[in-house]
């Protein structure tokens, strides 16, 4: 008797755990497939241009929404341009992979991080508002420097480099 009323027991408790976790997964779902609020939006784009997202290639059309971790690739005959919520524009040309890796900011004051590595290829960039504001807070990255942000205009080239 003892032993049928732990197992009825052992029964139920699993069946509430599986109630409850098939009751939650699409509310994990739905948080896993939200990227967070947009960094900007791409402004131009021609050739093989993509947005690798959370394992997916996305194109990265004009008026696509970029977020942070997004990573923009492009191909022998790709080009792309993004202007960020702080007005950064970042260009990239053929054979590029570029990794937002950080972005915030915050419209009313200004405040905000930046934080873009240049994994290959060649990334133009005019800073924005969060480069005005604090400059330390910007930087750009390639697999062999930091570039600090001072000025307001600039081009990183990557030769070789990474194709992750």
């Amino acid at each position: 008797m003892k032993w049928s009323m732990t197992v009825n027991t052992l029964q139920r408790s699993l069946l509430s755990c599986v109630l409850a976790a098939s009751l939650s997964l699409p509310a994990f779902a739905a948080e896993q497939a939200d990227p967070g609020v947009p960094a900007g939006r791409v402004k131009t784009s021609r050739g093989e241009a993509v947005i690798e997202r959370a394992g997916q290639k996305l194109p990265a059309a004009v008026g696509v929404q970029v977020f942070e971790k997004d990573k923009l690739r492009t191909g022998a005959d790709g080009a792309l341009g993004v202007t960020l919520q702080d007005n950064t524009l970042l260009s990239a040309g053929p054979n590029s992979l570029i990794a937002l890796e950080r972005f915030n900011f915050d419209n009313t004051t200004h405040d905000g991080k930046l934080s873009v590595g240049v994994r290959k290829g060649t990334l133009s960039v005019a800073t924005g508002k969060i480069a005005k504001r604090a400059p330390e807070s910007v930087d750009f990255h390639t697999p062999t420097a930091v570039l600090g942000v001072r000025g307001t205009e600039f081009v990183v080239e990557v030769i070789g480099g990474r194709d992750e």
